[in-house]
């Protein structure tokens, strides 16, 4: 006898089974139901915003299989939806993610949404984004920002096959420099009126102890040495060097907040505060760099 499912009953038996394998949400889905609903919707083809009188649809047996199938590789192995789905959503556009890169999930993309005010006066004609690795931060920018000249840049050549991918999936491939480079090592001479970057920034201790969800992504893209910081403590060092006069540095550092500001106490950061509680990103000006070089060198 043929087994009877409608969406409502698969969203139900997701749900369960993460709560029960204790699954963590960490990778831009909120809770249980938020992955059930994000993975049914994938295998069904279904637009996550659907009416709620698709909950009543009868799913075929190939489908219920899928779905299962998902559901476990979530579950069980830990595996994060996105990279069951290839699929990963970040200021409200769609983006290719695969093992290659960290799935989006950075607060800097309300800053974007936002066009960076009140910390940018003026729309950025040069921007950089630093450690791209999707291109999630450099891709939107330049939607945000169609007539600014946009450079994305990360040390893994991996990467940055995906942010091309990106790139030629949101029609912006034409209007942005793809550089591989280790920080600003292959940068030349440029200069830029922003500096946004989501770099590594988890000790060495921390990542041992972080959910099984995260040792699907690279660990290049999370881990910077035993503090956390040797990648933000180059930015700092170099930034200045590469921002137009009244130029800003925006930089996430997640929950190295704490150690950034150990490490540096008379640097004037400047973190902003979010509506939806994140935090760990800071702003620092140009000025402010070379004011205080002697402190971040």
């Amino acid at each position: 006898m043929s087994e009877v499912k409608s969406v409502a009953d698969l969203l139900h038996e997701g749900r369960m089974l993460f709560e029960q394998h204790d699954v963590h949400h960490g990778h831009g889905l909120y809770d249980a139901w938020d992955e059930a609903v994000y993975l049914v919707s994938y295998a069904l083809n279904l637009n996550i915003c659907a009416d709620r009188c698709v909950l009543n649809t009868v799913v075929s047996e190939e489908q219920i299989f899928s779905i299962r199938r998902l559901f476990k590789k979530r579950a069980i192995k830990k595996i994060p939806s996105a990279y069951l789905t290839s699929c990963a959503y970040f200021c409200g556009l769609p983006f290719y993610v695969d093992r290659r890169v960290l799935i989006p999930r950075s607060p800097i993309g309300q800053l974007i949404l936002d066009k960076f005010k009140p910390w940018v006066a003026h729309p950025p004609k040069f921007i950089l984004d630093l450690c791209t690795g999707s291109g999630c931060i450099g891709i939107s920018c330049a939607l945000a920002f169609p007539d600014a000249h946009v450079t994305i840049s990360d040390i893994s050549e991996d990467a940055l096959n995906v942010a091309r991918r990106n790139a030629r999936n949101h029609n912006c491939a034409n209007r942005i420099y793809i550089s591989k480079s280790d920080l600003f090592f292959n940068l030349g001479e440029e200069k830029y009126d922003l500096i946004v970057s989501n770099p590594p920034y988890v000790d060495s201790e921390d990542y041992e102890t972080m959910p099984r969800e995260y040792f699907s992504e690279p660990s290049i893209g999370l881990v910077s040495g035993a503090d956390g910081l040797d990648i933000v403590r180059k930015i700092l060092s170099e930034a200045a060097e590469y921002l137009h006069v009244g130029g800003v540095l925006i930089v996430e550092v997640g929950n190295s907040a704490t150690a950034v500001e150990k490490a540096y106490p008379k640097l004037p950061l400047l973190w902003i505060d979010f509506k939806e509680g994140d935090s760990g990103v800071f702003v620092l000006t140009r000025e402010q760099l070379i004011e205080n070089r002697n402190v971040c060198s």
